[in-house]
Parts: structure tokens; sequence; C-alpha cells
């Protein structure tokens, strides 16, 4: 049976980028992930998320994985919010100093391989993670299932949790409790080669419902819409996306359509496991914690987990120190409620409520955000991340 120092499970954007920065202390990592690289690199329902706080493109920029993010990603100043048929700009810059980057997170996962790989990393590609023995002992065992179908065994210090949303290892967690919340409405979320609606983000509001204008880049668009959760994908043809997209701008912008490369329906929830590790097993990104997308937050977060998780391990292989892995739970929970109390701010904040006093206490906050520096400055903040990534920007040490 092969020892190794630490094991991960998963190989999106929050486990290679530990077992890079891991790498770099001299700490032995291997990322076992069920699909294959092709999959990973260049499957079309891998384009996700591509908002990047402030503060994770200074963890990936000092981790040395960002050269490509920064020739090819866009540097934004703010965002707009579109209500009442009129666009308003919150500059973030003036607002509190910082911006945000966009860069969709398919990218960044071929980059983080390609920097791990290429100085020596390992990755086990179609190695399915399907089981945790030894749980409460100094070494956790890995066991997996090779391509060939063949079991194997991976003998760890330290193993971590970091395979998405659907994990199926957060489960060894004992005792483990789950703060949820369903949101009553999904996203009907498209991505098409056409130009964005504008050079930055577009938030609208509308009676109709909410929509979001996004960009992968200046020829790819990503746009939402809020719908029900009960509706089907195959009573939205593509006529009829195009025409309640212009809907819902309300007059103050305009897009032009392009051809479809994907169309997804997503419903809006969120959830928080804890506790988030047992002796030397841990949980990070989306396999412990998920916020509706309208913050843009579930990659970021994911970051600010890597970062307390490396901190932390750096102290009990340099110095010892277990101090920091007991309070992993601890520590991750600060951003992470940060971040829903944000991503449930402006998701109440933006989508059309059901309720008709809600729904006018709504238009009414939505309106005293236009008028109040103040909160536009809580936007701010929280949107570019000055609560959670730019708080862990220093525990990452420079890279060449």
């Amino acid at each position: 049976m092969r020892r190794i120092q630490v094991g991960i499970v998963g190989a999106g954007p929050a486990g290679l980028l530990l077992a890079h920065l891991l790498r770099q202390e001299g700490v032995e990592a291997v990322v076992l992930e069920a699909k294959s690289r092709e999959y990973l690199e260049t499957s079309p329902h891998r384009i996700r998320a591509g908002v990047l706080e402030h503060g994770a493109k200074e963890i990936l920029r000092r981790a040395g994985v960002g050269d490509r993010m920064l020739a090819r990603g866009l540097g934004h100043k703010g965002i707009y919010l579109g209500f009442d048929g009129q666009l308003l700009h919150l500059d973030f810059e003036t607002l509190v100093g910082k911006g945000i980057w966009v860069y969709g997170q398919q990218y960044l996962v071929q980059d983080l391989i390609r920097h791990h790989l290429g100085v020596g990393g390992e990755v086990l590609f179609e190695h399915e993670a399907v089981d945790l023995e030894d749980l409460h002992t100094p070494n956790p065992t890995l066991v997996y299932r090779t391509p060939e179908g063949r079991i194997g065994r991976l003998r760890c210090e330290f193993v971590v949790a970091a395979d998405g949303s659907h994990s199926s290892f957060r489960r060894f967690i004992p005792g483990q409790r789950v703060h949820e919340k369903v949101y009553p409405f999904a996203w009907l979320g498209i991505l098409a080669e056409a130009p964005p609606a504008a050079e930055e983000l577009i938030y609208a509001s509308h009676p109709q419902g909410f929509a979001l204008f996004s960009m992968r880049s200046p020829s790819l668009s990503r746009n939402y819409l809020q719908v029900d959760p009960r509706e089907r994908l195959e009573d939205w043809p593509e006529e009829r996306i195009w025409e309640e997209l212009n809907l819902r701008l309300g007059g103050a912008a305009e897009i032009r359509p392009g051809p479809l490369l994907e169309k997804s329906l997503t419903p809006m929830r969120a959830w928080v496991v804890e506790p988030l590790h047992s002796g030397r097993f841990f949980v990070m990104g989306d396999a412990g914690h998920v916020v509706p997308p309208t913050g843009a937050k579930g990659l970021n977060l994911a970051l600010c987990d890597v970062a307390v998780l490396y901190r932390a391990m750096c102290a009990f292989y340099k110095e010892g120190e277990a101090h920091l892995l007991d309070r992993y739970t601890q520590d991750v929970l600060r951003h992470v409620w940060q971040a829903e109390l944000f991503s449930y701010w402006m998701t109440t904040l933006l989508h059309t409520l059901r309720d008709p006093f809600e729904e006018r206490l709504r238009v009414a906050k939505l309106r005293h955000l236009a008028e109040s520096p103040l909160l536009q400055g809580f936007l701010a903040e929280n949107y570019v991340g000055l609560h959670t990534t730019v708080r862990y920007v220093d525990l990452i040490p420079v890279q060449p």
C-alpha cells in the first residue's frame, strides 16, 4: 500500500490549488479524480462561474498559476443594476478601491492542471475515490477504483474532500448538521456565441423576474433568467429566451441573439455542513457549503478554504503545530456565513417575490440602494471580497 502525506478527492479548483501550494512547500499531495482530464478541460458542461473577487485574483497570481488569467481575463471596475428602465453603475474601485476579474472556471482548471503537472505534481485522472477507512487514526486510508476496475489504497496523513456539491465523502464527518435554505425559484442559464449586453455585468430587476447578463469573453455571453423551479427546458425555445432577456432589461440596454452552446436549469439553494472536519479528514469548497449564484461567491469561497487549510497544514509540517488544524471549521465558517449573508441579501433584493407585501418592500430596498452610498459600499465591499478572499491573500507566498 502506498503511503503519502495528503490525499485529495476532486480535481476542481480547490483540490488542485491546495495540491499545488502544498507541493511548493515540499508536502506530497496526490489528487484523485473520477473524470478524465479531457472532460475536465473541454466539456461544455464545465463552463461555470467566472467572477473572481479581487482577493481571489491575487491568490492565484501569488500562487504562480495566474499568468493566462491576467493575460486573457477581463478586469471590471464594477457592475450595473438594471431597474425602472435604467442602468445604475456601481463603481467598486471608487467605492472601496478594488475591482473584480472575469475568467471562466473551466479555464482556471486548465491552468491549474497544466501548472501542477508541469512541476511534477500528481493527479490520478479516472481514479474514483470510493471509501475512507481508518478515519479516526493518524493514517486515514483512501480507497479508490482504477480505470481498469481494480481497487487501490492510499495510506495518508491527511485526507481532503474537494469533490463538489454532490460529494460522496462529506458523509464521513460524524454528527454533521446541515443548515439549508431552498429558494422558491430557479435560474434558466444559457451560454451563447453573442456579444455581452454591456462591458460589465448587468443585474436586472423586472416585475417579470430577475435576469443576469454576464460574459466569458467579448464574444461569449452567459445569461440567466429567474424562472419557476417547475419549468422544463423544452418549454424555453431559443426565440422565447432572447425575447424574455430583452424584456427584463426594460429598455435600458439590448442584447443581440447568437447560437446557443448550452442551456440549463439550476435550482436556487444554499446549505452549510457543520462541522467541516473530523480528526485528519477535511472538507473544502462546494463539498461543504453552497451559496446561491447571485453573489458570485462559490468559487471564491473554495479558494478561501484552500488558504485556511494550507496555512494550517504548513504550521503542522513546518512547526509541528496542530492548533490551526483544530480551528479549521471555526475559521472557515466565518467567511462562509459572511458570503451566505451577502448572497441571501443579493438574491432577495433582485428576484421578484410572490408575496405582494414582500415584493413592494424589495422594490423599496432596491430604490434605497440607488440613493444610498452606504448601501452601495456594503454591496461593493462584499462583491470584491473584502471579508472573504482579500483577508487571505497574505497567507499565500509569492511564487516565481
